[in-house]
């Protein structure tokens, strides 16, 4: 409860951002650079090297943070979970092709997978969600891949088999519909991985165009200043922070309720 109370004060405040500060994220005023923080209203956060308001920034850039993490999710869900599915149901050839693929993509970090996909790509939001969705692939198809191993032996899948159902049914209507847990705890720790990837991507100048406002991008501009002027990285580090650990309770949380259901 306490992860979902904290994704839901960003989400509200990434939708209310344009009632919550009366500064563009995006507007420059040199004269007010390097601001720092303080009781204000006006300049809670200060300003970075550019004037921009870090608040604004902040607030803005919850839109694009967790946008990045959700398609990122979903894009690694929707290359992992059929081929997961195929694999663990088929077996033979099939599986043994994929369990190939997955040991040579394992044998790389899925942030070093995903700057060699960025790398190859360039910078961009829609370059930086298939970079990032891809690295991940490999543990939706790996779970889901077990998951199917198990179900696919059990009598309502026999009966189906024997009532003359092809395998697409009962894939997606009798073993998915029944491996939807374990997915949906895996898609929430994604989630917690997603946004500091897609933060490391930015440092590396392989993040979302510049001129998005983006924890990330925020981040890696703080960081040439943070021993001059520290809150220009550490405001935009602790929001990542939060956030990620908000996900990586409310996965704790989806694990117990399944575990607590599956006992």
């Amino acid at each position: 409860m306490i992860g979902l109370a904290i994704l839901v004060l960003f989400i509200m405040a990434g939708l209310a951002a344009p009632l919550l500060t009366q500064y563009d994220p995006t507007r420059q005023r040199l004269i007010d650079a390097y601001t720092w923080p303080s009781f204000n209203p006006q300049r809670l956060l200060g300003t970075d090297h550019l004037g921009r308001d870090l608040t604004a920034r902040i607030l803005y850039g919850t839109r694009a943070s967790l946008m990045v993490g959700v398609l990122t999710v979903l894009v690694g869900m929707g290359i992992g979970v059929p081929i997961g599915a195929v694999s663990g149901y088929f077996g033979g050839w099939v599986d043994m092709l994929v369990q190939r693929l997955l040991e040579i993509m394992f044998a790389m970090p899925g942030i070093i997978l995903a700057l060699i996909i960025g790398s190859i790509m360039g910078a961009g939001l829609l370059n930086v969600v298939v970079a990032i969705g891809v690295g991940i692939a490999p543990s939706f198809i790996r779970l889901v891949r077990a998951q199917v191993l198990q179900v696919r032996e059990r009598e309502y899948v026999e009966a189906a088999r024997a009532l003359g159902a092809n395998s697409s049914h009962i894939i997606v209507s009798h073993i998915m519909r029944n491996s939807l847990a374990p997915v949906i705890v895996q898609a929430t720790i994604g989630l917690s991985a997603a946004i500091p990837a897609a933060a490391g991507l930015s440092l590396l100048g392989l993040g979302v165009d510049p001129n998005t406002p983006e924890w990330g991008r925020i981040l890696a501009e703080g960081r040439l200043y943070i021993l001059s002027y520290p809150y220009m990285a550490i405001v935009p580090g602790l929001t990542i922070f939060l956030a990620s650990l908000s996900f990586n309770l409310m996965s704790d949380g989806i694990r117990a309720m399944v575990d607590a259901r599956g006992a």
